[in-house]
């Protein structure tokens, strides 16, 4: 039975890390200390005293992990940049070694036939800039642009696609506010929603750096992890409130949408925002309004693993509901987040539809406990469980309309899971922490046939099970 695929041609089908996650190395190669390195070595901070020193030792194993992700068959990966590797101290001397050791990997991607999406800052920030206020210094943002443009001229002639800051809602809220992740700090809204303008800013001048000091054309975009909500039904009041909800400014929540997002792919802050804010307004400087009306992202990334279900109110007026999940729904098993595959159709359309940019699904994975079997393999149902249904809603969203580019999986190995350390698996490949060997999992192989079929096996399977 042959089964056509929803996706399109060019669609970019791609694994992800982030350095600080796989790297290891951190005394090595001239790199600095970074907010995590200090993080995970602080008593209690992380699970059972985990830290990034060794990870998955990517440093050294760098080209048995590309020869992998020649094996998956993918044609493009994300993946993040050391800030320290490259500026030890986050401004001033460049080093050589980590120039070299990037040119190295960009050099066996390209040889394996594989396009790099490059992420800035993927939560790893310098120590030495932490140390004079971080995102709370608005002197945050020539730092990023300044380290922006040092990327675009070393690697420019590699990369096309960019990425100043991955999930900056997640750096704020969680770094500044509770303190579960680096730097660990419990700031009040009005420090919040500062720290949240700089790195605004810092996107808006990274996106100027990048395309004015790369030698070809650049692309660049965010990467987000936006609330994201879907309809109770298919009933068009339910569909309704849901996209209300999207774009409506929760006071008691920092994270709403319209300002993590309105700024970056708008130009500008939401006015039903701004009013929200009050004397907690950020403070902007001189020129940040025009860098953000100027940055027109190319693409956004959003980051997708669970959503929170809205539905319409008992009245028209009502404002849109909550509806709170069945006990017993599926969830991953680390973090408890509800499986929700439903929103891999339904944010790309309400983001398309407010600002008409296409989407790249930058994050999308699975937290499990997998270990290998008696028969030496990893066994991970779940896993293409949940990875299957995600991507059937995101290939259907598409023939709906939906203007999605790419589908970036998390994450190509096991590694560390910040503050839970190695309690948790993400990867298509495992990684064993004692002894670093690498196995692919069946999930490897599965996604495997998905990029060789560009999607088709998706349907196909579908299809054989409906028969």
């Amino acid at each position: 039975m042959t089964v056509a695929s929803n996706f399109p041609t060019n669609f970019a089908w791609g694994t992800a890390s982030a350095s600080y996650q796989i790297e290891g190395g951190v005394h090595e190669g001239g790199r600095g200390s970074s907010i995590w390195d200090d993080f995970s070595h602080s008593p209690g901070k992380v699970f059972q005293g985990h830290t990034g020193d060794v990870a998955c030792d990517h440093f050294h194993r760098w080209p048995e992990d590309v020869a992998l992700m020649r094996a998956l068959g993918v044609k493009h990966y994300r993946l993040s940049l050391a800030w320290t590797r490259l500026l030890p101290d986050g401004t001033g001397a460049v080093n050589q070694a980590g120039l070299d050791f990037y040119r190295r990997i960009f050099a066996a991607l390209k040889n394996a036939d594989i396009e790099p999406w490059v992420t800035l800052n993927h939560w790893d920030y310098p120590s030495a800039l932490q140390m004079r206020g971080g995102w709370m210094n608005p002197d945050s943002v020539g730092w990023m642009a300044d380290y922006a443009a040092l990327c675009a001229q070393h690697f420019g002639d590699a990369v096309t696609n960019w990425m100043p800051i991955n999930e900056p809602q997640c750096i704020v809220l969680l770094g500044y506010q509770t303190g579960e992740h680096a730097p660990g700090w419990k700031l009040p809204r009005n420090a919040l929603l500062q720290a949240m303008h700089h790195t605004h800013v810092a996107t808006a001048k990274s996106a100027a750096a990048i395309r004015a000091n790369s030698p070809r054309k650049a692309l660049v975009g965010c990467a987000l992890a936006a609330d994201q909500f879907i309809p109770a039904s298919e009933s068009a009041a339910d569909i309704a409130a849901c996209e209300r909800a999207m774009w409506t400014v929760n006071p008691e929540r920092v994270w709403s949408n319209p300002q993590w997002c309105d700024p970056l792919l708008a130009g500008r802050y939401d006015d039903a925002a701004m009013a929200v804010f009050g004397a907690d307004l950020p403070r902007r400087r001189l020129g940040d309004d025009e860098a953000l009306a100027a940055a027109e992202l190319d693409f956004c990334g959003i980051n997708c693993y669970s959503a929170t279900v809205y539905g319409a109110g008992a009245a028209p007026s009502d404002a849109p509901r909550v509806i709170p999940f069945a006990p017993g729904s599926p969830t991953t098993t680390q973090n408890n987040w509800i499986v929700t595959p439903s929103m891999m159709r339904w944010c790309p359309r309400w983001f398309n539809r407010r600002y008409n940019v296409p989407i790249v699904i930058t994050e999308n994975g699975h937290q499990n406990l997998d270990s290998v079997a008696l028969d030496g393999q990893v066994h991970d149902p779940q896993r293409i469980d949940y990875l299957h249904r995600y991507l059937a809603e995101l290939g259907r969203g598409i023939a709906e309309g939906n203007d999605v580019r790419g589908y970036f999986c998390w994450t190509m190995m096991d590694n560390f899971e910040w503050s839970l350390g190695y309690n948790v698996r993400v990867g298509l490949v495992h990684v064993d922490f004692q002894t670093l060997k690498r196995t692919p999992k069946d999930s490897f192989a599965w996604y495997r046939e998905v990029v060789r079929t560009h999607g088709a096996s998706l349907g196909a399977l579908a299809a054989k099970q409906a028969h």
